[in-house]
C-alpha cells in the first residue's frame, strides 16, 4: 500500500530480458537501505525487490508480462527515471490518497502548459463506458495516481483530466520529463471503485 507521495525517482542502469520478464536494476538514494521481498512503487507499479548491491548502490526489480502489457515499465530504457515510493508505515500520515500500486492503463499526455510557475499536464485514456461504470474514471477534485504521484482531478472529462503540478513536484519526480506523447500509468482512485461496485447490486 502507498500514498502517491514519490521519495524521489530513481534511474535506470541495467535491463535484462528473461522470457517474457524483465529484470531493471535501478540506483536512487536509499538503495543500501532496501531490502529483498521488499514492495516498491515504480511510476505506480508495486514491485518487489530481488536483489540489492550495497556496494553498487543498486537493486533489482522484476517485471512480469501483465505488468509490462499494463503499464509504461515496458518502455523504460537505459538512463529513464521512474518516480519511487516505498510502502506507507500504516502509523504514519497518509499525506496523498490510497494507493495500491495496481496500476489500471496508461494515458498520454497531449500538452503541457506553464502558469506562472506551476505545470498543467493534459492527460488522454482509453475510455470505455462499462469500465468507467466499475469506477475506473476520473471525476472533478477526486484523487488520481499518474506516475506513481497523488493528485488532484481538474477539468475531468470522460476520456481526459488535468493536473496542477507545483514545482517541488516538478523537480522531484519525473513530471519534468514529460512532453506531449509520453506515456504515463494511471490508477484510479480504489474508493470510486468499492462504491461503484456496491451501486451496481442496487
Amino acid at each position: 500500500m502507498f500514498s502517491g507521495i514519490v521519495e524521489e525517482y530513481g534511474t535506470v542502469v541495467a535491463i535484462e530480458k528473461e522470457q517474457e520478464n524483465v529484470h531493471f536494476t535501478l540506483t536512487c538514494s536509499f538503495a543500501n537501505k532496501l531490502k529483498i521481498d521488499q514492495s516498491l512503487s515504480h511510476n505506480g507499479v508495486c514491485l518487489t525487490v530481488v536483489e540489492v548491491d550495497k556496494t553498487a548502490k543498486t537493486y533489482k526489480v522484476t517485471a512480469i508480462k501483465e505488468t509490462l502489457l499494463k503499464s509504461n515499465l515496458g518502455l523504460l530504457e537505459v538512463g529513464s527515471k521512474a518516480n519511487l515510493e516505498r510502502s506507507m508505515m500504516m502509523n504514519g500520515r497518509l499525506d496523498g490518497h490510497i494507493v495500491q500500486g495496481h496500476v489500471d492503463q496508461t494515458a498520454t499526455c497531449v500538452k503541457v502548459e506553464e502558469a506562472d510557475g506551476s505545470w498543467y499536464y493534459t492527460f488522454e485514456y482509453e475510455f470505455d463506458k462499462e469500465m468507467a461504470k466499475k469506477g475506473y474514471m476520473t471525476v472533478e477534485k477526486g484523487s488520481v495516481t499518474v506516475n506513481g504521484v497523488s493528485l488532484t482531478v481538474v477539468n475531468s472529462k470522460n476520456n481526459s483530466f488535468q493536473v496542477a503540478i507545483i514545482p517541488f513536484t516538478q523537480e522531484v519526480t519525473n513530471f519534468h520529463t514529460f512532453t506531449k506523447g509520453t506515456v504515463i500509468n494511471l490508477e484510479f482512485d480504489i474508493i470510486g471503485k468499492y462504491l461503484s461496485k456496491l451501486n451496481s447490486f442496487e
